[in-house]
């Protein structure tokens, strides 16, 4: 069998949110409009509509919402065959709240006793859910879920691991999360389970905080929360990722300035651990990092996934597996999730091409 299969591990959710940039408090009672989201499963959905090979791989409950959920994904050219349905647990729930100005968006969660967080490592069949794949996708988020959750993902890195298929992991931090263990805290355990989850991966992920959240790696002169960012420090983060994580091939960071709700500067950077090289994109004219400026953010959630797609699609394929053409490809396609509204960026490869090439004025195509 050709393995050629990129396949996502983790939770899918029920998407509600206000319209627009309505309030929860503004909109309910009153109706929300329901989507589904998840790292992983935007990441399938994305690589789908780039024309990759994908497979999602979870475990849901067995109901007409999952079916819904399964049928949406089979429509993008996802693989969905290889899903676990269980009797018991359900689909986890997020309420997203869109951020406008000064005010930022605002998650709330609803994910305890999801099919994924009850299922253990022995109610999967990975050795079969691998069957063909080249690649497998996994982020920080699922193994924050529970312990189960947790065993589950690094079960099937390092079934992965066993087969030759290559393993991409997204730090993906999420602070409201990773309550499960008592008497450690969120950042502790975070740091304890991704430790052992990471050392199995070839390309290591994440955004300005996920390194410091998550293994105490800063980059210097560096403000999140003023959105400026010490660019160049990247890169030592970026060597220290690859020093404690010496499997690792790449090292991939999302850049992101944040001045509003609204406006946010968008890059990024790819360190080739073996070539001990930094790349950043998008760049100007004379080769300097010069960040996309997004303005009128239609929709960030899942901005950072839109990356993980195209970073993999890029670095998978004949075209753009070189460095520099990878992280411009990643970014590119990510800087045009944010004009998409939900969780999927329904952007396609030609679109991605054209930004790439500098195509970035918006114009109407006749």
């Amino acid at each position: 069998m050709e393995k050629n299969t990129i396949a996502g591990f983790g939770e899918v959710m029920l998407r509600l949110a206000p319209e627009g940039k309505l309030r929860f408090a503004q909109a309910l009672p009153g109706t929300l409009e329901a989507t589904f989201g998840g790292g992983e499963a935007n990441v399938c959905a994305s690589l789908s509509m780039l024309g990759a090979k994908s497979r999602y791989l979870t475990a849901l409950p067995n109901n007409p919402v999952s079916a819904a959920f399964a049928a949406q994904q089979r429509g993008f050219g996802t693989d969905v065959e290889r899903i676990l349905y269980t009797r018991g647990g359900r689909m986890g729930v997020y309420y997203a709240e869109h951020g406008a100005a000064q005010r930022g968006s605002n998650v709330l969660y609803d994910r305890e006793h999801s099919a994924i967080a009850e299922a253990a490592p022995g109610d999967y069949n990975f050795a079969w859910m691998l069957e063909g794949c080249s690649h497998l996708h996994v982020t920080g988020i699922t193994p924050a879920l529970s312990e189960k959750a947790f065993l589950s993902t690094l079960e099937i890195v390092r079934t992965a691991g066993k087969m030759g298929v290559k393993v991409s992991c997204d730090l993906n931090f999420r602070k409201k999360l990773w309550k499960w263990k008592e008497g450690v805290d969120q950042k502790t355990l975070a740091g304890e389970c991704m430790d052992q989850i990471v050392r199995h991966a070839d390309i290591v992920i994440g955004n300005e905080e996920d390194a410091a959240d998550v293994f105490g790696i800063h980059a210097g002169n560096t403000s999140i929360e003023s959105g400026k960012l010490n660019i160049a420090g990247y890169g030592e983060v970026a060597r220290q990722l690859a020093k404690r994580f010496p499997k690792a091939s790449h090292v991939a960071i999302t850049l992101r300035e944040s001045y509003s709700a609204d406006h946010n500067n968008w890059g990024g950077m790819l360190y080739q651990c073996a070539a001990d090289k930094e790349f950043f994109a998008p760049l100007n004219a004379f080769g300097e990092y010069a960040p996309y400026e997004i303005h009128h953010i239609v929709d960030r959630f899942g901005g950072g996934d839109s990356f993980c797609a195209g970073l993999i699609f890029a670095l998978n394929s004949a075209e753009f597996s070189a460095p520099a053409d990878a992280i411009a490809f990643a970014v590119a396609a990510s800087c045009l999730k944010h004009s998409i509204k939900g969780d999927y960026n329904y952007s396609s490869k030609a679109e991605v091409v054209s930004l790439m090439k500098g195509n970035a004025s918006g114009r109407v195509k006749r």
